[in-house]
Order: structure tokens, then sequence, then C-alpha cells
């Protein structure tokens, strides 16, 4: 018989659950937040308190157990993503998994056949895939606005950050023990897994990594090229050194070209005939509440969630390529 509702469990309460995922858990229609956990027991109270969360914890395994969770949202670093997803599919609780999904494709496979041998759904917090501003993207693409696609390029660079000046003191996410790679793998595949969504599996992919600066272990600079199975082709760029932000992906079709952003809201260019239209949608106050409505529904059986472990897993799989 399928839930009624899903009373959700938060492993790792940090950054990214305060604004972007955790207050959506209990917006969402018969879904709720009940439990949170951190290993810092002092600061998984503080969360809870804040946030209106009946119960925390300091004991990821004393949450998967809680009999009042239902769904378990793995929110902590990639190293331990596959520890923790995999206990919560044991005790047979469906997961709902950070980006990237784990170290790497194998780790990701793990996760992946554990939940379909236990008949447990996984889900990977690739959001932007029920974001307004890409469904949208979807739709020009679908209603043939740019014609048929045929190539699409990447570029995406960044300044240096003065966070990753101090070698002793590291962010988690330039530190491959922790993260499986760079910016490239925290960032970077959302990129990769738009372009999934928008075009299809990427089947092929040739890469070339550097660490330019030297300031972390981990690749500064990327570069890419791919071929998706309906035979679109693909380059990619990605710096971590540059003297400038920018944003760019551009699908070019045999009518006309589609230029956005991966990140923030800025327009979406649409050019066709020589002429320039820009659209301009907003992005949610919760930027993952689109998706994890999707997951509930996914859940209570009343739709289908755009980002599970299998479609999550392929994005892993072409990191691997290029990093490996």
């Amino acid at each position: 018989m399928a839930m009624k509702q899903v009373r959700w469990g938060i492993i790792g309460c940090g950054a990214v659950t305060e604004m972007k995922s955790g207050p959506a858990f209990s917006k969402v229609p018969d879904s709720s937040l009940v439990a949170v956990m951190r290993r810092d027991g002092d600061k998984a109270r503080d969360y809870a308190q804040r946030h209106g969360v009946p119960r925390w914890y300091d004991d990821a395994d004393a949450l998967i157990h809680d009999d009042e969770v239902d769904a378990v949202y793995v929110a902590t670093p990639p190293s331990s993503h596959r520890e923790h997803a995999l206990k919560a599919i044991v005790a047979g609780k469906p997961v709902y998994v950070e980006k990237p999904m784990a170290m790497d494709h194998r780790e990701c496979m793990d996760i992946v056949d554990a939940g379909r041998a236990a008949h447990v759904p996984v889900f990977v917090a690739y959001y932007r895939r029920a974001l307004p501003r890409f469904t949208t993207i979807a739709r020009l693409l679908h209603d043939g606005a740019i014609g048929t696609p045929r190539l699409v390029n990447v570029l995406l660079h960044h300044p240096f950050e003065a966070r990753y000046a101090d070698p002793a003191r590291l962010p988690w996410t330039v530190r491959p023990e922790i993260s499986g790679g760079g910016i490239f793998v925290d960032i970077g595949c959302h990129t990769l897994d738009i372009l999934d969504f928008l075009l299809g599996p990427i089947v092929d992919v040739r890469g070339m990594v550097s660490n330019q600066l030297g300031a972390y272990p981990a690749e500064d600079t990327v570069a890419m090229a791919f071929a998706f199975g309906n035979g679109v082709l693909g380059t990619g760029l990605w710096n971590f050194g540059a003297d400038r932000r920018e944003d760019r992906v551009e699908i070019v079709g045999d009518r006309g070209r589609l230029v956005f952003a991966t990140f923030g809201d800025g327009p979406i260019r649409v050019e066709t005939d020589g002429r320039s239209e820009e659209r301009r949608v907003a992005n949610p106050e919760h930027i993952q509440q689109p998706l994890i409505a999707t997951v509930v529904d996914a859940l209570l059986e009343r739709g289908e969630c755009p980002s599970t472990g299998d479609t999550a897993a392929r994005t892993s799989w072409v990191m691997d390529q290029v990093l490996r």
C-alpha cells in the first residue's frame, strides 16, 4: 500500500540544507521534516530548534532506524554518500542523495543496484531537472525553437577564491579524498546532468585535466569533448583560476541557438533568423523544492521524479572518463 505522507530525516544538516533544501521538505504537500542528524550534536540541536524539527541526532544509524522517519536525505560530503545510502536501503527507506551521487561511478552503481534489489527508490539532488527555467528550455527544444540540435558549447570560468589559499584549511570540495575531485566535480556535474536531461545521455567522452595553480590537490582546469547518443557533439571548458566569472551554455541547432547559464537565473536567449529573444524565469526561494515535490509524488505513487540513481550515475560516469 502506498504511503499517504512522507516523513523525512536529514543526515548532514549543513549549509546546503539551510535554504536550498531543508525547509522545502515541510513546504511540499504531504511531506514533513521530522529529524536531522549531524556529528556535532550541538549543531544538530541548533538546526532542529531554528527550523522547527522535532528530533535531532548525532548518530546517522539512529536517524535511519527512527520508526517515524520514512525517507532519508543524505546531505553529507560525497565520501560518505555510499555508506549512508546503503544503510538506508537496507532499512527499507527511500533515499534522496546530494550531488554528486558518490565518489565515482562504481559507488553510484553500488547504490543503484542495492536499491533495485531491495525495491527501494533512489533519487539524487540534481534539482535543475525540475526548475522552471530548465523545463522551459526543455520545452523550447521539444517544440523545435532552434530546429534540430547539432552542437553544445559549455564555458564555466571562476576567479581563484581566497578560501582556497590556505593549504591547511582547504574546503572539502577541493580535497579529492572527500569530494571525489575538485570544483569541476562539485559544480560542473550540474551542467553535465542538465545536458543529459535536455539532450539525452552522453555516450562518449574525451578529456584533459590540469592543476595549473597548485593551490589544492584537485584539478582546477578541465577541457573535454563529448558525444550524445543522438549524434549531438559537445565541448566544455572549466577553469577556476580565470580573470572573471563566466557561465555560458550554448545549444546550436540547424535553425538557431539557445544560450543560457547553468547557475543563477539570468535570461534564456533564443536566437533565430537573425533575431534574439530573451526569456526570464525566476528561481524559487528554496531551489530544490520543485525536485523534492517530484520525489514526494513518486513515493506517494502519483507522479515521477526526473532525477534518479540511474540518471545521476550517468553523470558520474562522464566525470570519471575525464578525471580517471
